[in-house]
């Protein structure tokens, strides 16, 4: 019993530990953003909104967060539709499996910084130009992509097809069938992977860096030229923005169709 409560005990603390190292950046960052100080420092000297403020009346990095807002809707409509339809393909239809799961999610075992400038060169070489809008979505719909891919995959693995036969010996044509059987089976794996994608293109840094040029600068870049020059606050204020926008896109997912409906191949 001694041996079996020391064990719990300790099995109890790395998981605290574990889930203090997880939080301790979301705690430290919107502390900092709440500094009365003039600096960023932890811990904050005093508590104040002064930083908000400035973030809210800060022309540049408005525009900035709109433009990043647009362009990860923008880039989670097109992944959805890409990603969920190369997972449809791979899964039932293609012969070689292996090789095109790996090349879909190849974004993922790459570093980003090595996947922008292999686009920029891409760009350059076909007269695209490495700094316009178009090549920006290009580079985040490259990344974002697998993310949609791998778990409408998750989900076919463990579909009932027989139910889609059904339905089809009922004379439901094709896209019946895939409209009232298939995707509201696997819209949990369709809207966690539109999740994902929205907030991996919203915080997207290395595509960004490279890619965005006048007019493009989404908010993750805005923040790191604000750095090389400042160091007050106000970045921190915009990291905690993203992490209420990341909560959000979590609590309306719940909202709308229950976190439950999002195992993979859970019970449909």
């Amino acid at each position: 019993m001694r041996r079996r409560r020391l064990a719990r005990a300790v099995f109890l603390t790395l998981i605290a530990l574990l889930y203090g190292f997880l939080v301790a950046p979301i705690v430290i960052v919107v502390a900092a953003s709440l500094n009365a100080g003039r600096f960023l420092v932890f811990p904050p000297a005093g508590l104040s909104l002064q930083w908000y403020a400035k973030l809210l009346n800060s022309e540049p990095f408005v525009r900035s967060f709109f433009f990043s807002l647009r362009l990860a809707a923008l880039t989670t409509i097109i992944t959805t539709i890409i990603g969920t339809a190369a997972a449809l393909y791979v899964v039932r239809h293609a012969r070689r499996k292996d090789g095109l799961r790996m090349l879909l999610v190849a974004p993922l075992q790459l570093p980003g910084i090595m996947t922008s400038l292999a686009l920029l060169i891409f760009y350059y070489a076909i007269g695209l130009g490495g700094t316009t809008y178009v090549g920006l979505l290009i580079g985040h719909v490259v990344v974002c992509t697998p993310y949609v891919f791998l778990t409408v995959v998750a989900v076919l693995y463990n579909f009932d097809r027989s139910l889609e036969e059904a339905a089809r010996s009922l004379g439901a044509g094709s896209i019946t069938t895939f409209r009232r059987i298939t995707l509201p089976i696997i819209k949990g794996g369709v809207i966690s992977g539109a999740v994902f994608s929205f907030i991996t293109s919203f915080d997207q840094f290395p595509i960004s860096l490279l890619l965005s040029g006048v007019g493009t600068t989404t908010l993750p870049i805005q923040v790191f030229d604000y750095l090389r020059f400042s160091f007050d606050p106000t970045a921190a204020a915009v990291g905690t923005v993203n992490i209420l926008i990341t909560l959000a896109v979590v609590l309306m997912t719940e909202r709308l169709v229950g976190l439950e409906s999002l195992y993979w191949g859970g019970r449909q």
